[in-house]
């Protein structure tokens, strides 16, 4: 690994200062640009395409969350934030953000946080590979990705003979494996699908159909043009009129069957 191109964004000039002389010793850090404000920061952003940035918080015109959002996903750094204010942190955390730094900023701290971004980075680089090469062999066999990667993950190997026992769920910067045995259900939102399971819903984004193909079709059923259940899990059915039926899992949360999947409901009933 290189090392990470990186982007100062504060108002303040010493604070600024301050921190470049600090990054200056690490070999870690290079130093690409220095930015005043927030527009400066996404200018910056886009003419350098940065792998780290520290940014303060409360800024003229466009706060530092305001940057983050801002940012387009293909090209967004990594973020720490250096702020005065400890209110932020919450904040902070929830935009994915790796780290927060508060000022004065402490020496450990900031080498914390710096070895934080590179492991990061090293996530990135991995991931990043490995879905270009999900990718060209999709693109070669007319599989989807999630397919590929699904199966290289349950076994290490490309066979076909079987459904894959996990799920790989990324969520920001971490990835969930997910037991396939420990959904409950799975109900589209628009572009995404929310995999819900022991009270917990974890989002990906994939379509039904994609899903569909790597879920086995003898436990997962569609009972909705919206809504995948395992059928496994399903502890009551009950009639609610006009041909369809709710479902009641062992969890507690119910689901519409829809005429047009009445049969799940036959199926089961047998």
């Amino acid at each position: 690994m290189s090392a990470l191109r990186t982007v100062i964004v504060d108002d303040e000039p010493l604070a600024r200062r301050g921190l470049k002389l600090r990054l200056q010793n690490s070999d870690d850090i290079e130093l690409v640009a220095e930015c005043s404000n927030g527009y400066e920061a996404l200018h910056a952003v886009a003419e350098h395409r940065p792998d780290l940035m520290f940014l303060d918080i409360q800024m003229p015109g466009l706060s530092g969350f305001d940057v983050v959002r801002k940012m387009q996903g293909d090209t967004i750094p990594l973020v720490i934030f250096v702020t005065a204010f400890g209110q932020y942190a919450l904040d902070a955390f929830e935009v994915h953000a790796i780290d927060y730094l508060l000022k004065p900023i402490d020496e450990e701290r900031l080498s914390e946080a710096v070895s934080r971004a590179l492991e990061q980075q090293t996530f990135r680089f991995e991931r990043g590979h490995k879905q270009q090469l999900l990718d060209l062999v999709a693109n070669l066999t007319g599989e989807s990705a999630l397919e590929i990667d699904q199966r290289l993950l349950d076994d290490g190997s490309a066979r076909t003979d079987h459904w894959p026992a996990k799920l790989t769920i990324k969520d920001g910067q971490e990835v969930h494996i997910l037991p396939v045995e420990d959904i409950d259900w799975v109900d589209a939102a628009g572009d995404y699908m929310c995999i819900h399971s022991d009270s917990l819903t974890h989002i990906m984004r994939v379509t039904m159909k994609e899903l569909e193909r790597v879920l086995n079709p003898a436990i997962f059923k569609r009972v909705h043009r919206s809504t995948i259940v395992n059928v496994g899990r399903v502890k009551k059915i009950r009639g609610a009129g006009n041909g369809e039926h709710l479902l009641t899992l062992q969890c507690g949360a119910e689901l519409k069957v829809s005429r047009t999947y009445r049969q799940v409901v036959v199926d089961l009933c047998e």
